[in-house]
């Protein structure tokens, strides 16, 4: 500021969207590294803009990680109560993904446009390589008007994302305190701003009654997971209140039914 910028002083995690990118093309999500995403998401010594995708991946150039994931299924199965194979992996990812990038990745959190709700296009501006088209240049702002759409949950679910992390004050913590990390598990839990932040990513193993360590001794509540209904999930996990005492262990611990692919944000419910 004193010499006449406007005190923009973060930097952009540009490192983050080329991990996305390279384990989306190079291995099975099964195979993926939990030690290697964290080390990354966590590796930065300045303030931290994270995101998902790069400016690239929003416009001409190269594909969303959704459209990475579900390709020509997007543009069929996206029908709220369609259910295959390969686009529920793309959905759970889409919301894993930009939920774990949020809360570990950075100081601050980017999206662009479109992004948030999986838009199944890039922007292409006219230009002499597309005729000047116009065809191409503008957002499908109404695929969130459809109820009978995905789009509109995958866009709530980034709405109360974003809303929990400035409710919360997440960033005022400069770094997440890792509580949990099993690679042959495929779960990763952590802390931040007072939030417990949990992960499987298991395409396959469930797991009940799994047990989580946190720093507080208190019951929790579910704030939101990414199965809610209201985010095209299957309503699987409960939200009632999670005690941290669990007799026999050391230490406070919540016992938690994990989906496979699917995350969950707690609060101490005092809070």
């Amino acid at each position: 500021i004193e010499d006449g910028g406007i005190g923009f002083d973060y930097r952009l995690g540009m490192g983050l969207p080329d991990l996305w990118i390279r384990l989306s093309k190079e291995r099975r999500d099964e195979d993926w590294d939990l030690n290697q995403i964290w080390s990354q998401l966590t590796f930065r010594n300045a303030p931290t803009v994270a995101y998902v995708e790069s400016h690239d991946q929003a416009l001409v150039g190269d594909k969303t990680m959704i459209f990475r994931f579900a390709d020509a299924a997007m543009y069929d199965q996206m029908g709220r109560d369609c259910h295959t194979p390969v686009i529920d992996r793309a959905t759970a990812l889409h919301k894993l993904l930009r939920l774990l990038t949020m809360a570990a990745g950075g100081t601050g959190y980017l999206t662009f446009m479109g992004n948030e709700f999986g838009h199944p296009e890039w922007i292409d501006f006219p230009r002499p390589g597309n005729g000047n088209s116009f065809q191409y240049c503008r957002r499908q702002w109404s695929l969130l008007s459809n109820p009978n759409l995905k789009y509109r949950g995958l866009n709530d679910f980034d709405r109360d994302m974003i809303h929990t992390a400035r409710h919360y004050h997440i960033f005022d913590q400069t770094w997440p305190d890792l509580q949990w990390l099993r690679n042959d598990d495929h779960v990763l839990a952590f802390e931040r701003g007072g939030l417990v932040f949990v992960f499987n990513f298991d395409p396959t193993r469930s797991y009940t009654d799994y047990a989580i360590p946190v720093s507080r001794g208190v019951d929790h509540r579910v704030l939101f997971t990414s199965d809610d209904w209201r985010y095209g999930g299957f309503g699987r996990i409960s939200h009632e209140p999670v005690s941290a005492f669990v007799p026999g262990m050391e230490g406070n611990h919540l016992r938690l039914y994990l989906p496979a692919r699917t995350a969950m944000v707690l609060c101490p419910a005092d809070r």
